[in-house]
């Protein structure tokens, strides 16, 4: 006889939509950890300019690949996203922009600012 439980379900991730605030969050987590790898890759690049021209070769192969291109791209918009919502919480370190709208607002800037500046990097870069 299978085990039944009458009691009501919790909603689900897939019920739920999850707060800006948390999305941001979990986003500020990711764009560290992609910051640091992209140090690896600063790193690396770094070893191979001094090492020799074959290496250089190598490493200038792999960024101006289309996977080297959207490594870079999606270490830029880690950059600018990380950055803006630093200055985001360094806002509320000093009490500004703590009420529920303010909050929202803030989030929605830090997104398009960080959209943004990468689209002008990149932009500027290819002019």
């Amino acid at each position: 006889m299978p085990w039944t439980d009458k009691r009501p379900m919790s909603p689900h991730l897939q019920i739920y939509r999850m707060p800006i605030t948390a999305v941001l969050s979990i986003l500020h987590r990711g764009t560290g950890a992609v910051l640091f790898i992209g140090l690896l890759l600063m790193i690396w690049i770094l070893v191979a300019a001094a090492s020799s021209a074959d290496h250089w070769q190598v490493v200038h192969g792999f960024l101006s690949s289309w996977f080297g291109m959207l490594v870079l791209f999606g270490f830029t918009f880690s950059l600018y996203y990380h950055f803006c919502n630093g200055i985001r919480h360094l806002l509320w370190d000093i009490g500004k922009g703590l009420s529920i709208g303010e909050v929202h607002k803030s989030a929605w800037v830090v997104i398009f600012s960080a959209i943004i500046l990468t689209l002008m990097t990149w932009t500027t870069a290819y002019l």
